[in-house]
């Protein structure tokens, strides 16, 4: 089932005691580096580092008491992972995570600190999913998709509620997507409050397989290269793409090197730590300067979990302007 407006209107009713709104904010030299007027949606605020914490919330408060028996089962590079971790934790949930063997250490420590069990499987994120599915079913868990999953799209569009509540009158809001849940959630809502909002989707050019499905019309499965955690997905996934065909206004690809310069220029000019797919938006207001040249644009920092290999690369000298 797809998720309606009314499914978002209820999560922000179930989430509002939880969940603080996440500020929305500008900063001048963010402007003069973009040349458009830019608003920073700070969900790299939230309790766990990122936007993900709202659908995990909203799905775990849904499901029915058999389901919360058994327990919940979810694969991740590690913001999904975090987000069931927290409200399995919250809601006394068993909670089993899969992660890619080499993941973000950081984000590893921090499903383990929520109480969760964390089985490390594989190279990529896919290795990952596939061992999850395997474990789910033969321990009868519910497994949790990243992506297919109504109640968690409802539960992050109360960002988007939030967003266009602050700011009705944006032009363009950038969404950076790895399963597609924000991008989904971000044209749900745009749709129904804000429809003459373009909102764009922005991904890995290393990792393209929701681009790709995108514009074929058709999941596909593409090579997943990227060193940008939450960008790293290698298939579409058929709910966020059935939101994204209608709704999506764009869908734009941004090289890992142009996502490193984002995340400087977020530390630089918004004195963020933004992990990778936390400064994809950013990164193509400055791939496509010309485009979003004068116009309204909000930008989603959707994480701040960077890795210690990304705190050291932000801070490398890197030329202002």
């Amino acid at each position: 089932m797809l998720p309606t407006i009314t499914d978002a209107l209820r999560a922000r009713r179930l989430l509002r005691p939880l969940l603080a709104p996440t500020p929305l904010s500008t900063y001048p030299a963010l402007d003069a580096a973009t040349g458009a007027k830019v608003y920073v949606k700070h969900e790299n605020v939230q309790p766990t580092g990122a936007f993900k914490v709202r659908g995990g919330l909203n799905l775990l408060a849904t499901l029915d008491p058999a389901e919360r028996a058994r327990g919940v089962l979810g694969y991740s590079t590690g913001n999904h992972a975090q987000s069931l971790a927290y409200a399995a934790a919250h809601h006394g949930v068993p909670c089993t995570i899969v992660m890619p063997e080499k993941s973000n250490p950081a984000k590893a420590r921090a499903v383990r600190d929520l109480g969760a069990e964390l089985i490390e499987y594989g190279e990529r994120f896919d290795e990952a999913r596939a061992h999850a599915e395997r474990v789910a079913a033969e321990r009868g868990t519910r497994l949790v998709s990243a992506a297919n999953e109504p109640a968690i799209i409802a539960g992050v569009a109360t960002a988007y509620l939030e967003l266009f509540e602050a700011e009705p009158g944006l032009d363009v809001v950038l969404v950076p997507v790895g399963s597609g849940t924000g991008a989904a959630a971000a044209a749900l809502v745009a749709a129904a409050l804000a429809p003459d909002c373009e909102v764009i989707a922005v991904q890995s050019a290393a990792a393209p397989a929701a681009h790709d499905s995108w514009r074929t019309g058709e999941l596909v499965e593409r090579p997943n290269r990227t060193v940008a955690e939450g960008l790293a997905t290698g298939s579409g996934f058929a709910l966020t793409q059935r939101l994204l065909r209608d709704r999506l206004a764009d869908f734009l690809l941004v090289e890992d090197e142009q996502i490193g310069e984002a995340q400087r220029l977020c530390l630089r000019a918004a004195h963020t730590v933004a992990e990778g797919a936390g400064a994809a938006a950013p990164a193509a207001l400055l791939a496509h300067r010309d485009r979003f040249a004068g116009r309204s644009v909000a930008v989603i920092c959707s994480g701040g979990n960077a890795g210690e290999a990304e705190l050291n690369r932000m801070g490398r000298a890197a030329p202002i302007g």
